[in-house]
């Protein structure tokens, strides 16, 4: 393993032309963490918001951006159990994915799932921790109910689709364009309501209203997001595109008896993270590996071009995940 290796850093709060090539240290595990050698790395709204200086990393975690990967690991820390030098495994990071090698707690990663490459896998960790910890741990998704996620076509949107659909719920999601809704019903919504064209409230309201809402827009869609629930309805909030702050009637909480809830995952414990890894692998990666749940695929860009893949994602124009070759 050679001492220094190629990384993408954020020079300074910007836009996608910040993000630069350096040369970094190759990192050493701590105690419990393994050191993978990068195959792909996923590209991420929060990777953005960070390289925007909206999303500052854990004291303890890399500074540079990618908050999952696939690759094969190459070194062990002290106290590792269950995996090996040479194993195929994709994981959630703390940070450091646009680069060549990272280290990460080793009860963050999973295996590769049967019949999924490298670069599929790549897709699964930020997703599906986020989705699996909010829908099903967070927000208690049952079959039978009523589900609605915002931005369907994203990778957040396409993997709660498709788990949802699985375990039963009636899949509802909102897309910006007739492409986008396209997808979500083919990838097992009921219904996808573009919604330059259609008042999602009013078509959830024609349906009883959504027992559980998942998501990332906030601002103007909170209040509304309220009144397209059903009695007991959930709504889980995982991210902010519009702006967090809005003034809402806790009176109608009370008196409809919802439940307003959200999370964060980067700044969740090492604990929290192995026990959401530990549920999918049990839950989720027999899906992924008899083809039932798939990563939708947008784009792959090389390591170098980490800026361009910023502006793809930041244009909204992607359908699925973005992922940086960095082996290539």
């Amino acid at each position: 393993m050679a001492d220094t290796m190629r990384a993408v850093e954020i020079t300074e709060p910007g836009g996608p032309e910040v993000l630069q090539v350096t040369q970094r240290p190759v990192p050493v595990p701590d105690y419990g963490q393994v050191v993978l050698k990068v195959a792909f790395a996923g590209v991420n709204r929060p990777d953005a918001l960070q390289r925007a200086g909206m999303y500052a990393p854990p004291p303890t975690a890399s500074d540079l951006p990618g908050l999952e990967a696939s690759g094969e690991v190459i070194a062990l820390g002290e106290g590792v159990a269950g995996l090996a030098v040479g194993d195929l495994v994709c994981a959630l990071l703390p940070g450091g994915g646009y680069a060549e090698y990272v280290a990460t707690p080793a009860a963050h990663c999973l295996p590769v799932p049967d019949g999924l490459d490298l670069k599929q896998a790549a897709c699964l960790p930020e997703t599906f921790f986020t989705v699996w910890s909010n829908v099903f741990m967070r927000g208690g998704l049952k079959a039978g109910e009523v589900f609605l996620v915002h931005g369907g076509s994203s990778g957040i949107g396409t993997t709660a689709i498709q788990l949802a659909k699985t375990f039963g719920a009636r899949v509802f999601a909102t897309a910006g364009s007739d492409e986008k809704c396209a997808a979500c019903l083919e990838l097992g919504a009921e219904v996808a309501i573009n919604y330059r064209d259609a008042d999602f409230v009013e078509v959830l309201k024609a349906q009883g209203g959504a027992d559980l809402i998942l998501d990332m827009v906030g601002g103007p869609y909170i209040p509304r997001n309220i009144k397209a629930l059903a009695e007991d309805g959930r709504l889980v909030q995982i991210a902010f595109l519009q702006g967090p702050k809005v003034e809402v009637n806790f009176a109608t909480l009370m008196t409809r008896r919802l439940t307003m809830t959200g999370s964060t995952l980067r700044p969740q414990s090492d604990l929290a993270k192995a026990r959401i890894a530990e549920e999918l692998r049990e839950a989720v990666w027999p899906l992924l590996a008899s083809g039932r749940v798939a990563p939708v695929m947008d784009s792959t860009y090389p390591l170098e071009a980490a800026l361009e893949a910023h502006a793809r994602m930041e244009t909204s124009g992607h359908i699925g995940k973005i992922v940086l070759d960095v082996s290539g």
